[in-house]
């Protein structure tokens, strides 16, 4: 009996033993403290997933990455799911079966052009509650937080702001015999310098994009391309139409700028005039003026827009915006996301302005030093820009994308005198008319 106690008690104590380790281990006793805190950590916060989608090049794709990925290090409880990204029109075709679903990511990046139709349906949530919390607005213009207003609502916060110029290399300007372009240029003075560059044979532009400077040129006149309601156009005499395509027809026709012909068979960036010092400049926005200068690998400057009244035509434009689905689940965090991508030094160290300069006057200071020639010349322009421009018209109305389809349509047809000028100008205005009040007449 004896014996058979000394060996029930010598394995009592052993079993106790184990249990005093087991039960110690898991309670943390005998546990690293930076393990100890990582668990609680995570028991603090519950893990949540969001989902983001966005277009654009590899470059872009990259460092959208290495944010994500910073942010997540800094969030252990948070997992972003990164839907596959596409290039601009691939985008579009992605979001619309699962906006028709109701099965939009929890974050997606938009743009001006299907805002609208967006919100309208409300597919957009209400960003109002998350401004000043969850998304630090302190440091950011009123002017830039309303550019994502729609109807009295904002649904998207601005990634970045551009302005329109015009980008140009300075030795070519040179050697057609002009030592710099005027400070307070005029469309005349446009003009005229476009037929001295064809006299030397270089051509000045590849044109302007229609929907783009003839907004621009309406603004300069005092007028809009779409009424504040977005139901009609917003000017009403068509000779300013005649006057600003009439003046891109003829440089057609003189062979200061190429025809649609001729650009379509350019395979690439690469094989453009520009690129072959064949051509003097292009007009487009600041936040393309990078990815220019650097496949032309050429000294380039930044001249600003023609005049007259150039301030009441210029406006800073919203590169793209955030938004948050009405669907999701995760909407604060979402926002902090948002948060995270305009405030944040590191991250924007890595973004670098691609998507427009930051919205956060802090974030540009900061990350100034990081910033290469070309994108200080950028930096520089927007924030000249910003001191000599108006305010922004409202967000282009529903429909908007169809009417510019038509619009380029019509300039082809202008540029080939498969249709005078003048009735372009009448058949635009009865086509757009129809549809800006087909869909404002539409139940969203």
């Amino acid at each position: 009996m004896m014996n058979y106690s000394k060996k029930t008690l010598v394995w009592s104590i052993l079993v106790l033993l184990i249990l005093v380790v087991i039960f110690g281990y898991s309670a943390g006793s005998f546990s690293p403290s930076k393990t100890r805190g990582k668990a609680e950590s995570k028991d603090l916060k519950k893990p949540v997933t969001i989902r983001i989608a966005w277009w654009g090049g590899d470059a872009r794709h990259d460092y959208t990455k290495k944010v994500i990925e910073l942010y997540e290090q800094r969030n252990e409880h948070i997992t972003i799911d990164v839907e596959e990204y596409a290039n601009y029109d691939d985008y579009w075709k992605v979001m619309a079966p699962q906006a028709a679903a109701g099965e939009l990511p929890d974050l997606i990046q938009i743009d001006t052009v299907y805002y609208a139709q967006y919100a309208g349906k409300q597919l957009l949530a209400d960003l109002d509650p998350y401004l000043g919390k969850e998304i630090d607005t302190s440091n950011i213009s009123e002017n830039i937080l309303e550019a994502g207003v729609y109807n009295h609502v904002n649904y998207g916060m601005t990634l970045g702001v551009n302005a329109l110029g015009f980008q140009y290399d300075p030795a070519i300007l040179k050697e057609i015999g002009i030592s710099n372009i005027p400070e307070q240029w005029t469309w005349d003075d446009y003009e005229n310098l476009a037929i001295k560059a064809q006299k030397a044979g270089i051509y000045f532009d590849d044109g302007m994009r229609p929907e783009i400077f003839f907004a621009y040129y309406l603004r300069q006149q005092g007028e809009t391309l779409y009424n504040a309601e977005g139901t009609a156009l917003g000017y009403h005499d068509d000779q300013l139409f005649v006057e600003f395509f009439g003046r891109l027809v003829r440089l057609v026709h003189q062979k200061a700028t190429p025809t649609a012909e001729e650009k379509a068979k350019i395979k690439g960036f690469s094989d453009n005039n520009l690129s072959k010092g064949k051509q003097l400049g292009i007009w487009q926005w600041s936040n393309q003026y990078v990815a220019m200068q650097q496949a032309i690998d050429r000294p380039m400057a930044i001249a600003p827009m023609v005049g007259p009244n150039m301030e009441e035509g210029l406006y800073l434009k919203s590169s793209m915006f955030f938004s948050i689905a009405e669907s999701s689940k995760v909407k604060s965090e979402a926002a902090e996301f948002i948060d995270f991508w305009i405030n944040d030094i590191e991250a924007n160290k890595l973004i670098l302005g691609e998507r427009g300069v930051p919205v956060s006057s802090v974030v540009q200071e900061s990350i100034k030093p990081w910033l290469t020639e070309a994108q200080q010349q950028v930096m520089d322009y927007v924030t000249w820009a910003e001191q000599n421009s108006s305010p922004a018209d409202p967000v282009d109305p529903v429909g908007s994308a169809e009417i510019i389809d038509k619009l380029r349509l019509l300039w082809e047809q202008m540029e080939y005198e498969q249709i005078t000028i003048e009735e372009a100008a009448k058949t635009f205005r009865i086509e757009a008319n129809e549809i800006l009040a087909r869909n404002s007449n539409d139940s969203y």
